[in-house]
């Protein structure tokens, strides 16, 4: 079924331009709507000041450093204002834009900072260059620096800066004055001070050093890639320009050598005696590797520096206690898990007294934490720990999985409990400083950031993204035996009888991300979007997907795809036999990176089910992927190849029957091209008809304008034409 031609979302070539039509372009220029929205808060520690970045509109791809302030903006640092007229012609670093990829970052600029303890000394890099401010005035001065900045940190005092330049972690004062190489590479392949890729892809340590409290010393990784596998991404459509060069464990293979160790600034270097594999308390399996390969997490407080490391099966983390003086370590808690041990983020952290914040299982399947010795209550599903201010614990959770809400817990209460900071359904979560806390708020009607001081709002900080043109207008269901969260997207021209609808899948359904919550993000606009072109649009979060427990996430273990496909069929008949009107004879799924990989299963596995697909960066084959990701689910590819095989849709081209839409950027170093040329591939021996549309110059994340929005409007064209719409 078509909009109407009166209706106000009619798309037709003689219509007049409409909101539907122009959404594309506004998703692709806005950047997922990601433009125009505060982020990187950092609460000085007296609650007085908060830090920020955020471009001046939705639409500005430009990120500014600003200043909140006695109820007030103000903007600190503007990469196109006149104090940067003499920065450097150069081009931003390659480590500093690998660091940008595993973040999607989507704007330029200063794009992110650190400050000193006190929050009054900001430091950033601009192309390369170091630049440092007061937050109590002054305009920012440029550093000269022995190299191009990536990482720029001040010290605890803000008398150093510490960078990484050239894979040298190197020291310098304010002034530009007392250069110092702290740490220099060692071998071809080894950098001092930054995460390697599976750190800052898959386990979420984007960081390489920490300072010390005092400001003598920094705990620093030296990563050694010599024994990884190099991956070559290049740009088909400008054959002069060299391949870029990416060391990429993938399942199976070498892992990156990463070792700590203690810097003094006076010079002196003291190697951190991480354990070399976990104990006999540790979870045998089919297969079983004891090494400690993963440094997770590392920081520097009051008490020392403490480390968290995991073994490469995934089944055990320890929390390591480091002897600033010696080096050795003492195992200071242990975790284990017949699956995997689930990363908490923000964890561990180390109270005022020296008791640990970690997680912790307090009844039930929940997914607790451990505050001091004190558990959470079973049913608050916790999502990870914010930080300590004025005397408590912040952490988000969820008692319902379709909300995040920010709680705090008085530390050193043993009658207390847990105290919900935010009220409104959505998802929250904050930063914290003294007495203040900020609150970043996504709700069914948008985005706020409210700025509370003892519980108190006070005031706001500004949120300039656009409004979407097409606004979501989700139908909550909870569907089926497992009680599935889903969101049914209608036609806002549909009426109950008037006519059958195509159905159109539209999941995540992944490990680590949901998407049916109470907010209006981007993916709810462009849902609603398609059901504006005369789809029923169905969102559902299954098993695997986080929030509903240990058991329900790691239900996917050995298997990513068939309990996640039964759950997004199971969804399919319940809201069918709720909304009639959604037409079962066309049923398609599209998708990106996971859901483009489930996309793809679902023609070749059920065409009794989907009739097309769209599939976009799909990990067809699941031995490409990286070590620690991948060996989560599915073990050793060399010990368990019944798993990988199980999980690969290579084997099973000759299957299609179903159109089927292969979409992949050719520069995406996350899910190589490869997955889909060796899909095509296979596809074209087995004699199956299907399509592929590389996209020139495009990462995992589509960032180009005209690309984003002329991807929408295909993915449209070959769904209606599928369908037979």
């Amino acid at each position: 079924m078509t909009p109407p031609p009166d209706s106000p979302f009619d798309v037709s070539a003689d219509a007049p331009a409409t909101a539907a039509e122009r959404f594309p372009f506004q998703f692709a220029r806005t950047r997922r709507f990601s433009l125009g929205v505060p982020g990187q808060f950092t609460v000085s520690p007296d609650g007085e000041r908060v830090l920020f970045v955020r471009t001046t509109s939705g639409t500005d791809p430009v990120s500014r450093l600003w200043l909140y302030e006695n109820g007030a903006e103000r903007l600190l640092a503007d990469p196109l204002g006149p104090d940067f007229a003499d920065g450097a012609p150069g081009g931003v670093p390659p480590e500093e834009l690998a660091r940008r990829e595993r973040a999607r970052v989507t704007s330029s600029g200063v794009v992110s900072y650190a400050t000193d303890a006190s929050a009054r000394l900001v430091a950033f890099a601009l192309q390369g260059v170091l630049w440092v401010l007061s937050t109590d005035g002054g305009p920012p001065r440029r550093v000269a620096t022995a190299g191009p900045v990536v990482d720029p940190r001040p010290s605890p005092d803000g008398s150093l800066i510490a960078y990484v330049s050239g894979g040298a972690l190197r020291t310098v004062r304010q002034d530009g004055t007392g250069e110092r190489l702290l740490a220099g590479p060692d071998g071809e392949y080894v950098t001092y001070g930054l995460s390697d890729y599976v750190s800052q892809e898959s386990i979420g340590r984007s960081r390489g050093y920490w300072w010390s409290p005092r400001g003598d010393a920094l705990l620093v990784a030296r990563v050694d890639t010599a024994k990884v596998r190099r991956r070559y991404i290049a740009d088909p459509s400008d054959p002069e320009r060299p391949p870029r060069v990416v060391a990429y464990p993938a399942a199976g293979t070498a892992n990156a050598k990463v070792s700590l160790h203690l810097l003094r600034v006076s010079g002196e270097r003291i190697d951190v005696h991480l354990p070399g594999e976990a104990g006999e308390t540790h979870p045998e399996g089919v297969w079983t590797d004891r090494a400690f390969e993963y440094v997770v997490a590392a920081g520097w407080d009051d008490h020392g520096p403490l480390v968290s490391v995991q073994t490469r099966d995934q089944r055990s983390v320890h929390v390591l206690e480091v002897d600033e003086v010696t080096g050795s370590t003492l195992t200071a808690h242990r975790t284990h898990d017949p699956a995997w041990v689930a990363l908490r983020p923000g964890t561990p952290l180390r109270l005022a007294s020296g008791g640990l914040v970690v997680p912790a299982r307090p009844g039930g399947d929940t997914q607790g934490l451990d505050i001091g010795g004190a558990t959470t209550p079973p049913g608050l599903e916790v999502r990870e720990v914010i930080g300590t201010a004025d005397g408590r614990v912040f952490f988000t959770a969820s008692e319902e999985p379709t909300e995040i809400h920010v709680w705090s817990y008085a530390v050193g209460d043993p009658t207390g409990s847990p105290v919900r900071v935010s009220s409104t359904p959505g998802v929250h979560t904050a930063a914290v400083g003294g007495p203040t806390s900020v609150l970043d708020s996504r709700t069914p009607h948008g985005r706020t950031v409210t700025v509370l001081r003892a519980g108190v709002p006070t005031g706001s900080i500004a949120v300039l993204a656009e409004e979407p043109l097409v606004v979501p207008r989700p139908l909550a269901l909870s569907l089926g035996k497992r009680e599935l969260r889903s969101r049914l997207y209608l036609p806002s021209w549909h009426r109950p009888g008037n006519g059958a609808l195509p159905v159109l899948l539209s999941p995540y359904a992944g490990h680590g991300m949901q998407v049916v919550l109470e907010v209006r993000a981007w993916w709810a606009a462009v849902a609603q979007w398609f059901a504006e072109q005369g789809f029923a649009v169905l969102v559902t979060d299954g098993r695997g997907t986080p929030g509903r427990g240990e058991a329900w996430e790691k239900s996917v273990h050995g298997d990513r795809l068939t309990a996640v496909l039964e759950d997004q069929i199971d969804a399919l008949h319940a809201a069918a036999a709720q909304h009639p009107d959604l037409d079962l004879t066309r049923v398609a799924m599209r998708g990106w990176s996971f859901s483009g990989y489930l996309a793809a299963a679902a023609v070749l596995r059920h065409p009794e089910v989907f009739h097309a697909a769209v599939a976009g960066a799909a990990p067809a084959d699941r031995r490409l992927y990286d070590t620690h990701w991948e060996e989560r689910f599915l073990g050793h590819p060399d010990v368990q190849p019944a798993n990988y095989t199980r999980n690969s849709l290579l084997d099973e081209a000759a299957a299609l029957s179903r159109p089927l839409m292969l979409v992949h950027g050719l520069a995406d170093d996350n899910v190589a091209v490869a997955h889909t040329l060796r899909l095509s591939a296979a596809l074209l021996a087995a004699g199956r008809p299907h399509t592929v549309l590389p996209l020139s110059g495009a990462g995992h994340l589509v960032g180009q304008e005209r690309t984003a929005s002329g991807l929408l409007l295909l993915e449209r064209d070959f769904l209606r034409k599928s369908l037979g719409l």
